[in-house]
């Protein structure tokens, strides 16, 4: 698609009202207070817009709707489990007592909450070092879903996506902090609510409505491919067979990974502290939902529902769509297509007909998709170019840059704290004189590292698999797994103490480690460490448990190890705790009265 000027006005006008808020930022932050919580008095709409853009980014448009796209209508379990984990407890239960223990303990950063709630200079250090090593990852995953997409629309290089996306987030993470951030959160967030309303409406009407949308997928079922039917597909509009290799990467990978994973998200976590009161959190949980819904529910919908339009339009599902060179699809949309001759004497195959009763009549003949890989994570950005107008996929494309910086920053901001704060000055304990300058060098220093991985991700997966879902939920596990039974201890228990926490902490991500570099074949195999040393790409024995996630095997051990040792060591001094708690004890005997 060549770029129009509609498009070009388009991101001028986004880009401006971008810098136009990080700019306000940057004036507002004078300390490292400003830069690390925003000031602890945001509010509430501001709050939850910020939560939601940072939770949803391009990982979830992109990369779970090309997900979606490919295993179906289950991927909807995952909106479920963001809305009432993620933003339901998560606020609820969680961000109360994390504000009131964050503001008792002057705690700035996750790792620091969690560091002095134990007293524990190598739990914040620690902390600090596996989120700076690791969320690169996430941010990777990210950052590619964007590059993709301008990769497909505009047909411009990967690696020139890559930098824009970049250099545009850095400026205003790097000058303008946490205010920052969050206030350009807030308008991309706005955006990308309007973006993902009007394409699921677009989606239906083209479709010819939900329920004829919906009828239409549910008959593509005989399409699902051989190899895809074996590992347990049984339809877009169905649920994976129960323990089959597709059911295990559904449910353990992407839905379990990433829908309790988000309760122990550094980057989110820290958002709790950020207002003033804990009557904007209850103010929150109803934009937080309502956001969350609309922008997984639509991607996810969208994703599968795609897998119509594609046979409707080239008589292949979505997947081999993307295995077709551009240029015959091109030809295929012009209507200038001759297939080759082998595909002309060759029976065709059978499509049913009530998926595409309109379209069988006057669609081109279905073209041979060449030898190459399925990637899943380009099926929304072909979708959008080809099934949407020009001036929404202008729009569109503002969303998912908006969907992807949103994330980005927050991403930054969090691996620029973790090194500087949490693992430089505090678990180091290495003092600096400019505290705030410490934090954006660190920033920075996050910036490349992240840059570096999302440049040579698609190269070491060889661009054909879900990448973006899988770095994605890989992050969110291994979070999960690290520190959910440190972060319900710490907030909820007064007899968890600080060996058991570093025990939990460590067994749990080493657990998750071990498994990701041996068994779980998605990363396994991409690490080729196994390969290395065993000539295998997994040990496991056979493909359910290839394809059971870390988080299923490393969190309940996480949890064991936490409780076992806290009963044999010693107990945390009650002056202490008395502080920890002082705050949120006076939250439940509010509470308790009928007080907020």
């Amino acid at each position: 698609m060549e770029i129009s000027l509609l498009m070009i006005i388009t991101v001028v006008i986004y880009l401006l009202a971008t810098a136009i808020f990080g700019y306000i930022g940057y004036k507002q932050t004078a300390n490292s207070s400003d830069f690390l919580v925003a000031g602890r008095k945001q509010h509430p709409m501001i709050m939850a817009l910020s939560y939601g853009a940072t939770f949803i980014s391009t990982s979830a448009i992109v990369g779970f709707g090309g997900a979606a796209a490919s295993m179906g209508m289950g991927m909807l379990w995952l909106t479920f489990l963001n809305i009432f984990v993620g933003i339901f407890i998560a606020f609820v239960y969680f961000g109360k007592r994390t504000r009131k223990m964050g503001h008792s303990l002057d705690a700035h950063t996750f790792p620091e909450l969690m560091g002095r709630r134990y007293e524990s200079r190598f739990i914040q250090g620690a902390s600090g070092l596996l989120i700076f090593i690791f969320m690169p990852l996430y941010a990777g995953a990210v950052m590619i879903g964007g590059a993709v997409f301008l990769q497909q629309v505009f047909g411009i290089n990967y690696e020139v996506a890559l930098l824009f996306f970049a250099a545009i987030t850095a400026v205003y993470v790097v000058f303008g902090g946490m205010k920052g951030v969050m206030y350009t959160d807030a308008f991309q967030g706005a955006i990308m609510f309007i973006g993902m309303a009007i394409l699921l409406v677009f989606t239906y009407v083209k479709l010819g409505g939900v329920i004829t949308a919906h009828e239409k997928l549910t008959a593509l079922a005989p399409m699902v491919p051989a190899g895809m039917a074996k590992a347990g597909h049984q339809g877009w509009t169905s649920m994976p067979k129960f323990a089959s290799p597709m059911w295990m990467s559904l449910v353990t990978t992407l839905v379990m990974g990433v829908g309790l994973g988000v309760l122990a998200q550094p980057q989110l976590s820290v958002r709790f502290m950020t207002v003033k009161s804990n009557k904007e959190l209850n103010r929150a949980v109803i934009i937080g939902g309502i956001f969350i819904l609309m922008m997984t529910g639509v991607a996810f919908t969208v994703g599968a529902l795609s897998n119509v339009y594609f046979v409707e339009k080239y008589k292949m599902i979505s997947l081999d769509v993307t295995k077709t060179d551009p240029a015959v699809l091109k030809a295929m949309d012009e209507g200038t297509y001759i297939p080759p001759k082998e595909e002309q004497t060759a029976p065709a195959k059978t499509v049913p007909v009530t998926a595409v009763k309109a379209a069988e009549a006057t669609a081109p003949a279905a073209a041979k998709p060449p030898e190459r890989k399925a990637v899943p994570d380009n099926i929304i950005p072909i979708y959008i170019a080809k099934a949407m107008p020009e001036w929404f996929t202008a729009l569109f494309m503002v969303t998912l840059l908006a969907a992807a910086m949103s994330t980005l920053s927050s991403q930054f901001h969090t691996m620029g704290t973790a090194l500087s704060r949490d693992f430089y000055e505090k678990g180091l304990e290495i003092k600096s004189k400019n505290t705030l300058l410490l934090n954006k060098l660190g920033t920075s220093i996050g910036i490349i590292f992240a840059v570096v991985v999302a440049w040579l991700l698609p190269k070491a997966l060889e661009g054909g698999s879900n990448i973006i879902a899988i770095g994605t939920s890989l992050f969110f596990g291994l979070c999960a797994t690290a520190f959910i039974p440190m972060y319900i201890g710490a907030l909820y228990s007064k007899t968890v103490t600080k060996t058991a926490a570093i025990a939990s902490f460590l067994i749990g991500s080493l657990t998750s480690l071990f498994w990701m570099t041996f068994f779980h074949t998605k990363e396994s195999a991409a690490l080729k460490i196994c390969k290395f040393i065993f000539n295998k790409d997994t040990l496991a024995a056979n493909p359910v448990i290839a394809t059971l996630d870390p988080i299923v095997v490393a969190l309940p051990v996480s949890f064991i190890v936490i409780v076992v040792v806290s009963l044999m060591t010693k107990k945390t001094e009650e002056k202490h705790l008395k502080k920890c708690f002082e705050g949120i004890e006076k939250l439940a005997a509010k509470t308790a009265k009928g007080g907020k």
